[in-house]
């Protein structure tokens, strides 16, 4: 269990929360994780979380926030340094393959709100995330076409799809062997086959 002081400022003791609930993603089922187990883990009431979130919903959503801000801020920081487009595209990938290696229990949260049957808030989020991540990839894809890096015919739309596939996969494959460091030292093979095909034209539709 962690424990926070007892009184912090409004925005603090909903940043603490949020990282409460992704550290117990981690260590279990995140459809699982109830308020009780939260409070709980930051040695406080659940009274004293309900006066940060109405809900548990509400809680979800903010720990979706987080997760999109900060992993978004990362890879484009990441892709910013690049010399040409396909070293973003790579540097963009292995900064998601460290963050969710930071914090294995976001993929798990991931994976968890978009499998939901009904439209949620958090649920949205993720999905708006996703998004986000598939739109920068294909805008780095069109460029590496444009500046001869990629081949010409290559669909963009379908690279970027497997790319972030490909970041799903090795989560969880790290799930079923139970060793979340698998992400990091699988990463680079993974990505070197992956250079190849979009170097090269595989999955252009021709």
């Amino acid at each position: 269990m962690v424990t926070h002081p007892k009184h912090l400022p409004a925005e603090e003791r909903r940043a603490v929360t949020v990282e409460a609930v992704v550290e117990l993603a981690a260590q279990q089922n995140p459809s699982e994780i109830t308020t009780a187990a939260i409070a709980k883990h930051m040695g406080v009431t659940q009274g004293a979380l309900f006066k940060h979130f109405p809900t548990k919903e509400a809680i979800l959503q903010a720990v979706m926030e987080w997760v999109a801000e900060r992993l978004l801020a990362r890879m484009e920081m990441a892709s910013r340094s690049a010399s040409s487009p396909i070293a973003a595209i790579e540097a963009m990938f292995m900064a998601n393959v460290e963050f969710v290696t930071e914090h294995p229990g976001v993929p798990r949260m991931l994976f968890g709100e978009l499998q939901r049957a009904q439209q949620t808030a958090p649920k949205r989020m993720a999905q708006t995330l996703i998004r986000r991540y598939g739109e920068r990839l294909q805008a780095l894809l069109e460029q590496g076409k444009a500046a001869g890096e990629l081949s010409a015919t290559l669909d963009t739309e379908a690279a970027a799809t497997l790319l972030i596939g490909m970041v799903q996969g090795l989560v969880m494959q790290s799930l079923l062997a139970d060793d979340v460091q698998r992400i990091r030292r699988d990463a680079p093979a993974l990505f070197a086959i992956y250079r190849r095909g979009i170097e090269h034209g595989i999955g252009s539709g021709k």
